[in-house]
Formats: C-alpha cells, structure tokens, sequence
C-alpha cells in the first residue's frame, strides 16, 4: 500500500511513529508537509503539485494537520478527496473538530454530557454569561487552539472582563466555560480508531497548574476505561465523523463530562503511559479504510457505467 502522511515534520514522534507501523508492514510511505503542495482546480480535473512536479498515486492519505496550518491543510485533504483519494479523517469532520463550539453543539444535540458553554461577543451581557456556567472561577477559551495553547482560568469576574474584552478586541472568537471542579487538574485522553477504543490514560497537571495537557507538563497514566467512558468516547468521535481521534473528557459526578475532540491526537504520550501500540492501530485501520474506500469506488463507478457485478457475470456467462 502507497501511503502519504500530510506533516510538517516527519521528525515528530507521532509522524515518525504511523512511519515505522506502516514500513514494518511492508508499506510504502510518504511524509509530504501540506505547505508543500499547490492545488491545481481545472474543470473535471484536480490535481496537486510538489516541487514543480505532479503529485505521487496514494492508496490512502493520514492527514496529521497542526492548527496553525488549519485552512491550508484542509484545502489540500479536500483536494485528494476530489481526486478519489481515501483520507483517514476527511476534511469535514477535521473541521467539525477544530471548532471548539461547533463540536460541543453537536455533542448536545446528541445528549452526551458536556461543562456548561457560553459563547458571546457583547461585553453587555457577560455578568449573565458567568452566571450561566455557575461563576468563576470559570474557564475562557479560544474557540480554536490545542495543547492547552488559548486556554486560560478566571477566578474572579474581573479577570474574566478583562480577558474577554481583550481577546475580542484582538477579533477572537471566545467560549467562556463551567469549570467542573470535581476534575480539578485532571482529565482522560481516549484514543478511539475506526469507531474502537485503542488506548487511554488519565492525564494531571502539574502543581501550580490547572491544564492537563502533556505539554503543559502533566503526567499521564495508563486506565482501564470503564464501558460508559468507552460509550461516550466512540459516539463523540462518530458524530465528528473522525475515523482517528483524541477524545478529552472530564470525570464528573455523574460520569463523563466530553470536553473536546482532537483530530490529529499526539501519540507519545499515551503509547508510554499505557504501552498500547497506537501507530500500529492507526495503520492497520488505514489499510482497512482503503479497501473499504476503494471497493466502494468501483461499485460507484459500475453503476455509472451501467454495470453491475450481476450484469456483468450475466454478459459473460451468455
């Protein structure tokens, strides 16, 4: 199989990783960093360039896109996906995830539990907006931000003026949020492939800090997840649409409280924490993912035509 990762670092330990997995399996790999493409739009014809030539043939694409190369990255998943290619996580559902608001929209709609959300932008009504996730302290986020990067703690209701005023004098759009105090410093990373949970660990912060993030300097430690967490962790990563994701959940007094989706989840981590071969899960869904997807472009394609397997069998048997 002639697999392509979309990266800006093949260095990376989670790049460098699905790498290893895919080559032990007798794959061919490509790391290409999606800046590197130009996109080519011409009637009926997509097409993408690298270094002045045309792209390479690829089975299947594993998109590990940064947020700061958001829109970019999505051009280039959207334009393989015009070109027939299967794309581990499509382009959609990497957007559904990246938006911190939209994403919890969904997961309402969808009756998973989730911290109380508000989402403002007229300093008017914030009094009524701390109200509404029980006071401070409470927690602001950038609608879109990872690793912890955009997410800040209010204590007081003057901290949470002044960082949303600030923020929304800069145009960012802002999520002022419950903070579920049960979980204080704590929070478990799922890792869920192909609709299964592969892996999970219970990340804590570090004294002094209230983000669990691993980059942040917390501790991860590997956990059975108990079968509601597991529930809740694969419909969050099926209503994204994500076939690869990092689900990032409280624990609440009544069970798991969802916090947000991760579409391009770091590896390192929880490998070392719970000793689970994630790149290896990862690839061997790719490989499944690109049958399925291939299969199902021949049987489009046949009904296009006209032709059926049946009509065909039919043909050659008269």
């Amino acid at each position: 199989m002639r697999m392509l990762i979309l990266s800006r670092n093949a260095s990376l330990y989670s790049t460098s990783r699905i790498v290893l997995a895919a080559r032990a399996r007798g794959h061919q790999v490509t790391v290409i960093d999606p800046l590197d493409f130009q996109l080519v739009v011409a009637r009926g014809k997509p097409s993408l360039y690298v270094g002045g030539a045309k792209a390479g043939s690829y089975d299947v694409v594993v998109p590990r896109i940064g947020a700061s190369i958001t829109g970019y990255g999505l051009a280039v998943v959207r334009q393989f996906e015009l070109m027939g290619v299967p794309v581990l996580n499509a382009a959609v559902a990497i957007a559904r995830s990246r938006d911190k608001l939209r994403a919890l929209q969904l997961l309402s709609r969808a009756k998973l539990d989730v911290p109380t959300t508000v989402c403002a932008r007229n300093p008017a009504g914030l009094d009524r907006a701390l109200q509404l996730v029980r006071g401070c302290p409470a927690i602001v986020k950038l609608q879109q931000g990872t690793q912890g990067i955009g997410t800040m703690i209010a204590n007081t209701p003057q901290a949470a003026h002044a960082l949303l005023e600030t923020f929304w004098a800069m145009g960012q759009d802002i999520v002022l949020q419950e903070y579920v105090k049960e979980s204080k410093g704590r929070d478990v990373r799922v890792i869920v492939v192909g609709g299964e949970v592969i892996a999970a660990m219970r990340r804590v912060a570090k004294k002094g800090e209230f983000r669990s993030n691993l980059h942040r300097g917390a501790r991860g430690q590997g956990i059975r997840l108990a079968p509601l967490y597991r529930k809740a962790a694969v419909r969050a990563a099926a209503l994204m649409g994500l076939e690869v994701a990092g689900v990032d959940m409280l624990e609440g007094k009544n069970g798991p409280r969802i916090l947000e989706i991760n579409s391009s989840p770091g590896l390192e981590g929880i490998e070392r924490a719970s000793g689970i071969d994630v790149a290896g899960a990862i690839v061997e869904h790719a490989e499944v993912f690109a049958r399925l997807m291939a299969a199902r472009t021949r049987s489009i394609a046949r009904r296009k035509n006209g032709t059926t397997d049946a009509g065909l069998a039919k043909r050659l048997d008269g």
